[in-house]
């Protein structure tokens, strides 16, 4: 079985509040899911419900065709939340020689702690005395610790610094070659570029947006090209091209918007407007996020 989660006509209130509404989507083994949106958009609600932490107002979710919070789910998910209690009194090595105990086929201590960055001096800090960056190294390796094949993380490098954030994201990707199954939830957005192969973009509650970072790129960002130029006179010939977007200045260059950068390359060489240092950029998701939240909030 390749559908690893699904998400049927999901709902879910709050005293006659709808904080989802009406989702579905299914996921597959192996894939890198970033969950997009602002806050309030019904992200965490839709991570507390594929866990099992709520249930749903209405619809359906299967994970690995169980529900949500059966032992079954449970053995086969690892999560890292952005706010975990932890329990007192215990090394970090005793934390993660009992959690382990928990699952049937753990990860050996070893690759625990190469993956997560855990040194010999964090084994042994009792969980109380912990610093910032060691809580979330901790968190990791218990996401980690049951050998999960489904792995589920809300805001994780919140609090990371960039050499732990780097080898956060390096960890994901391995465990990513080797089959498992990730969603994620980030602000980051070039964390979500750089490294999811699916986004899922909510907004109130819904879905609305999905597919590889590119394609949403492609679809909805701005793309542009931009050059330099000595001729003035010239630019008044670009504004009757069917090609040409809008056109603008700044910081000594001229940009064109056009959904066809290809053809705004070769107006510019048949003009002879004297264009140099050309650049091309096809948007990125910083752009395509802040334009359809835009564009639903405007339909609204």
């Amino acid at each position: 079985m390749n559908e690893v989660l699904c998400l049927e006509n999901v709902i879910k209130t709050f005293k006659q509040k709808p904080a989802v509404k009406d989702v579905s989507f299914s996921i597959h083994k192996g894939e890198v899911t970033a969950i997009l949106g602002p806050n309030g958009a019904g992200k965490t609600t839709t991570i507390s419900m594929i866990l099992g932490l709520l249930k749903p107002t209405a619809g359906k979710i299967k994970l690995f065709n169980n529900e949500p919070g059966t032992l079954q789910a449970r053995q086969r998910t690892g999560v890292m939340l952005q706010e975990v209690s932890i329990m007192p009194g215990l090394t970090i090595n005793e934390l993660l020689m009992l959690v382990r105990s928990y699952y049937p086929s753990p990860l050996p201590l070893k690759d625990l702690v190469r993956l997560t960055g855990l040194t010999e001096k964090d084994l042994k800090t009792r969980t109380e005395k912990l610093s910032g960056g060691q809580k979330r190294r901790l968190n990791f390796a218990l996401a980690l610790a049951g050998n999960p094949d489904f792995l589920i993380f809300d805001e994780p490098t919140v609090g990371m610094d960039i050499t732990a954030r780097q080898h956060f994201w390096e960890t994901i990707n391995l465990m990513a070659n080797q089959g498992k199954t990730i969603v994620f939830s980030t602000h980051y957005l070039q964390e979500a570029d750089d490294n999811a192969r699916r986004i899922l973009l909510f907004k109130d509650g819904g879905i609305i947006a999905g597919g590889t970072p590119e394609q949403i790129k492609t679809n909805i960002s701005k793309k542009t090209v931009s050059f330099c130029t000595n001729s003035e006179q010239s630019l008044k010939l670009l504004d009757h091209h069917p090609e040409v977007g809008q056109i603008f200045r700044k910081n000594n260059r001229v940009y064109i918007c056009s959904d066809n950068t290809d053809s705004v390359l070769e107006l510019l060489f048949r003009e002879k407007i004297g264009a140099y240092n050309i650049q091309i950029d096809n948007g990125n998701l910083e752009d395509a996020f802040s334009r359809i939240t835009k564009e639903n909030q405007e339909a609204d």
